[in-house]
């Protein structure tokens, strides 16, 4: 976990700086027991609390990222996110089933370059959405990045336009498409395919925006409002659906799965 030193020694959660146990936390899905903060999480970790034990399938893991625009050591910095993701990129996509109902998954990861996305992003995003058309299947999207990744220049812009349209493809077969924004979800994937969702979750505290606060205040020279751009602030404004805390994701999750075969039956 971000910010552990020993693993005897606690953590100090940073918004209630309330120390609890490593061990404690983890228990607690990285949750801070005191205030409800959520730490971020890989995805190795959320498909163990989403899915149903043994249930995930990857697909499309072949997929690994190239040098289109001949970046200077990008191949360095992807090395480097490699070994310290333990993916081959920023998306993990596969099939599982979440209380026995069957769906297509994908997860992102921040601590691949800050979850950015790039050719190989959008390509699985898009083959995920193109799955759950062809298979008939619901897709859940967990969604953290940074935004675009500059390092593939024009490349990487063009898959908000890829995964835009492939999200047309699931809305034309009246496939469900479910995002869950995690913090934090920002840039380029917040304007294409997480916002285009027929439900859209987010999890407590999670910063969901275009451009960054510090940015924004930069920019237009005024104090942002409290809680600008968080979760609960998005909610209020109508750009999220649902907060969903993570002890209850995979139970909501369940629920809108239910409501779907509910309608898809009449």
């Amino acid at each position: 976990m971000t910010g552990m030193g020993k693993e005897t020694a606690d953590e100090t959660c940073p918004v209630c700086a309330g120390r609890h146990a490593p061990a404690e936390i983890i228990s607690a899905l990285k949750v801070c027991p005191s205030c409800g903060y959520h730490y971020r999480m890989e995805p190795a970790e959320r498909i163990g609390y989403i899915c149903d034990h043994g249930s995930f399938v990857e697909f499309s893991g072949n997929l690994s990222s190239g040098n289109p625009i001949k970046f200077s050591a990008y191949e360095e910095k992807l090395s480097g996110a490699v070994e310290k993701a333990r993916m081959k990129d920023a998306v993990i996509t596969g099939l599982c089933e979440i209380e026995k109902k069957p769906v297509v998954l994908a997860l992102m990861s921040f601590s691949f370059m800050g979850g950015s996305m790039g050719s190989v992003v959008g390509e699985k995003i898009c083959q995920a959405m193109l799955k759950s058309v062809k298979e008939g299947l619901p897709l859940i999207v967990y969604t953290t990045s940074g935004g675009a990744r500059m390092q593939e220049g024009i490349f990487s812009l063009m898959q908000m336009a890829k995964t835009a349209s492939a999200a047309a493809e699931m809305d034309k077969a009246g496939v469900p498409f479910f995002t869950v924004l995690c913090d934090p979800t920002t840039g380029g994937v917040t304007a294409s395919f997480a916002m285009l969702a027929d439900l859209i979750i987010a999890e407590p505290g999670a910063l969901i925006g275009f451009a960054g606060p510090r940015v924004i205040e930069g920019t237009i020279r005024a104090k942002l409002p409290e809680g600008f751009q968080r979760a609960e602030f998005q909610q209020d404004k109508g750009f999220v659906d649902l907060i969903a805390p993570r002890g209850e994701q995979r139970r909501v999750l369940s629920a809108l799965l239910d409501l779907h075969r509910c309608k898809a039956q009449g």
